[in-house]
């Protein structure tokens, strides 16, 4: 059979097996089979980073509901108050929490002048979070439990309304403003639509594998061009926390910390007479996401709920897909003019994605095979958020992070402007770069070095200096994402 040949059947045999494959790099948005279909309790990003305003904090943004047209109104996208939304912390590097902070919506009666009746999410223009105007309003809990022990560290918090548009919120930025609370640790949180920070060609990445600034490298050549940001102008719901490092690590000489977050549902729902759900029974995990794309790339179809349902400490049945990852045979495949990455025997990624770097970002000496987001709050960022003697140009955050030695960013963590896709594609390519070729001796292949999507920032949102970071949400009134013209 030629090489065409054995393109097409691969790539053929790939796409009717495997939505893996091609949902990569869409980070964890609708990744799964079940879970696309419940997008309150949808995972679809999470950042774990230390706050570059306050480096004795940790900021943590778990995002859920995927892909929110802006204009989805009358209900909008609230966060389920059905639904238990989690985000865990291990110190010990057992895949197990040892710090937990749980998070709970109540949806609240309309009150003041305005009533409840009415088919509108507004009787008027929003500017507090308190606004009697709302008339779908919700507060959260944020509660942590520590050795056992459960605190609530703020109650009674409104989330933010959605961005209507231009009558119902004439500035929307103070208002938002005003959904950012204090916690009784010293921290703060934030629950409410935001901007969608990831950002990623995903036309291009559906359609077979493409990679539009090379185009021409592909087993079905089209004219090189600029990359597209599928997510742009999108929304998503934000939960964001920021917390003392010091009620998170186990100690100063024991500084990295293993993240991720979860939605929970009860085990049985009806429908009432009413037309209303009811829920019953125990809680059960749905959704969980802690390296960017794992669930997109690296877990087959057929196990993708199932992996939504189990705990970082049981990953070890998942080491084999680490090691003989599909995406590798499909780069094989699709780019014959790469360097052949390795298919088999791919302990580099179990290294990186399950036990973390020696020396960079392993919890332990020994840790279990586990999916979270390491991150080594002992790392510190600098001025303007860029890490210290680590980086190409070290006035900024590089978007590689540690392929370019910016050891502040991922997978040591993950900031906003961290460029995952191509950090991700890379490192399956086995094009680590120079720099991990030389300190951790990686493999560098060339051109699989040079290989991304051609979305290098998030550019329909800019990001923040400040808490809660990533940015305001679009508005209803422009709520048509902004598309590239159709090809002739």
């Amino acid at each position: 059979m030629s090489r065409r040949s054995r393109v097409v059947a691969i790539s053929g045999a790939l796409l009717i097996a495997s939505t893996s494959i091609l949902g990569v790099l869409a980070s964890s948005h609708r990744e799964a089979p079940l879970i696309s279909g419940d997008p309150a309790a949808d995972n679809t990003d999470l950042y774990a980073f230390v706050s570059p305003d306050d480096t004795s904090k940790l900021t943590i943004i778990a995002n859920y509901i995927p892909l929110q047209q802006p204009g989805g109104g009358p209900n909008f996208h609230p966060f389920d108050s059905a639904v238990r939304y989690r985000i865990h912390i291990d110190n010990t590097g057992d895949g197990k929490d040892d710090v937990t902070y749980t998070i709970r919506f109540r949806d609240r009666a309309a009150s003041g002048k305005n009533g409840v009746s009415s088919f509108l999410y507004n009787n008027g223009p929003l500017t507090t979070v308190t606004d009697t105007n709302w008339l779908a309003p919700q507060d959260f809990t944020v509660q942590r439990t520590k050795s056992g022990d459960t605190k609530t560290l703020g109650s009674g918090m409104r989330t933010v309304p959605a961005n209507i548009g231009p009558r119902s919120n004439p500035d929307y930025a103070p208002l938002a403003a005003t959904g950012i609370h204090s916690l009784n640790n010293g921290g703060k949180a934030y629950a409410g639509p935001r901007d969608d920070a990831f950002f990623v060609d995903l036309g291009s990445i559906f359609d077979l594998g493409g990679l539009r600034p090379f185009n021409t490298l592909h087993a079905f050549p089209l004219p090189t061009e600029d990359g597209v940001d599928g997510v742009a102008g999108y929304n998503t719901a934000s939960i964001v926390l920021q917390v003392p490092i010091s009620e998170v690590r186990r100690s100063s000489t024991k500084p990295v910390l293993g993240v991720w977050a979860s939605a929970d549902r009860r085990e049985t729902r009806r429908v009432t007479d009413s037309g209303q759900f009811e829920w019953s029974g125990d809680w059960t995990q749905v959704s969980r996401l802690g390296n960017p794309l794992i669930n997109e790339v690296i877990i087959p179809r057929h196990l993708k709920d199932y992996w939504n349902s189990e705990a970082p400490s049981k990953d070890y049945q998942f080491k084999k897909y680490y090691e003989t990852p599909e995406l590798a045979a499909l780069v094989k495949a699709l780019y014959p003019a790469l360097d052949d990455p390795n298919t088999t025997g791919r302990t580099d990624l179990t290294l990186i994605l399950l036990k973390g770097v020696p020396g960079v970002n392993a919890i332990s000496d020994n840790p279990v095979l586990a999916d979270m987001l390491r991150v080594n709050t002992a790392i510190k960022p600098g001025v303007n958020g860029a890490c210290p003697g680590g980086t190409a140009d070290a006035s900024q955050p590089d978007r590689l992070a540690v392929l370019n030695g910016d050891l502040c960013g991922f997978p040591n963590g993950r900031r906003l402007v961290d460029d995952v896709t191509d950090i991700e594609i890379r490192a399956v390519a086995e094009g680590y770069g120079a720099f991990l070729n030389g300190a951790f001796g990686l493999p560098d292949r060339f051109p699989n070095n040079q290989v991304g999507d051609g979305v290098d920032t998030n550019a329909d949102r800019a990001f923040l200096s400040v808490f809660p970071y990533i940015g305001l949400p679009h508005s209803g009134y422009e709520s048509v994402p902004p598309l590239k013209p159709a090809m002739p």
